[in-house]
């Protein structure tokens, strides 16, 4: 976790990832990249002549909330880049990503009321859909971002065996017990021998340390994560994503966006 990106709007909610992202930082020596998408329009962006003068304004305007925020306190001794981009928030965080060879996206959200100005729902969603690497969404302050109970919930099938080794690298990263999750539905259930079975099958030879086999009830998959994080007192919850087509199988729908949405905790997502 050397290389951490930032998408930001300024906002209350993107500052509040960018201080988990110090928090982080500070633990594992990382650097930081802060990028502001302003997703203007492409005839405002540039001309044959240059760019136009609305363009400059918000340009300008970007320059001056990235000084107003890198004087905060809680940003010395933090190796920091700032940048700007020009295309819609997902575009721009995908080109940074690959650009700097970021390990782990942190952003912010308001959460099951939207998001504000450029963190709209669509937005957050299309950058958890496309992004190659991990995304953890941060909903409110954290002035100690200490997980100790991790919630990853899976169907423990075979796609989902690469982004259980992600999270895992993640959770033994910031010391955390990994609490695997099957979620029983009345639509697909399963004995609690079969899911045993299924669940320790999947495990087998992955080397996994410090974690727990979990079954839970419930009458969907999003109720289900979030009743049993709820019970046991978890600080976050991870699932794998499929990227453009949704979560797999077992997250089909929009439960990926319900959860960002929703969960009152943060929430890492895992590209299969």
């Amino acid at each position: 976790m050397k290389r951490i990106l930032v998408p930001t709007d300024f906002s209350k909610q993107a500052e509040n990832a960018l201080k988990v992202a110090v928090q982080l930082a500070k633990k594992h020596g990382s650097e930081i990249f802060v990028l502001h998408s302003m997703e203007m329009p492409l005839h405002l962006a540039t001309t044959d002549q240059g760019q136009l003068p609305e363009s400059l304004f918000f340009i300008k305007k970007a320059e001056k909330n990235f000084a107003e925020l890198l004087e905060q306190p809680y940003l010395n001794g933090i190796n920091i880049h700032e940048a700007i981009g020009h295309n819609e928030i997902y575009e721009d965080t995908q080109t940074a990503a690959e650009k700097n060879n970021i390990d782990l996206i942190v952003m912010g959200s308001r959460g099951a009321s939207g998001f504000k100005e450029m963190f709209v729902g669509s937005n957050t969603e299309k950058v958890v859909r496309t992004s190659k690497i991990p995304v953890l969404v941060i909903k409110n302050e954290h002035a100690d971002f200490n997980v100790k109970d991790f919630v990853f919930a899976t169907d423990f099938t075979e796609e989902c065996r690469a982004p259980f080794v992600q999270a895992q690298k993640f959770a033994k990263s910031i010391g955390a017990t990994m609490h695997l999750l099957l979620i029983n539905t009345p639509s697909d259930f399963k004995t609690n021998t079969q899911a045993m079975e299924t669940m320790n099958k999947f495990v087998k030879g992955m080397g996994a340390e410090n974690y727990t086999l979990n079954v839970y009830n419930d009458t969907s998959v999003e109720k289900g994560i979030l009743n049993f994080a709820k019970e046991n007192n978890a600080q976050l919850i991870g699932m794998s994503t499929h990227g453009r087509k949704g979560i797999s199988h077992f997250f089909n729908g929009s439960i990926s966006e319900d959860m960002v949405n929703h969960a009152k905790m943060p929430v890492i997502t895992f590209k299969i």
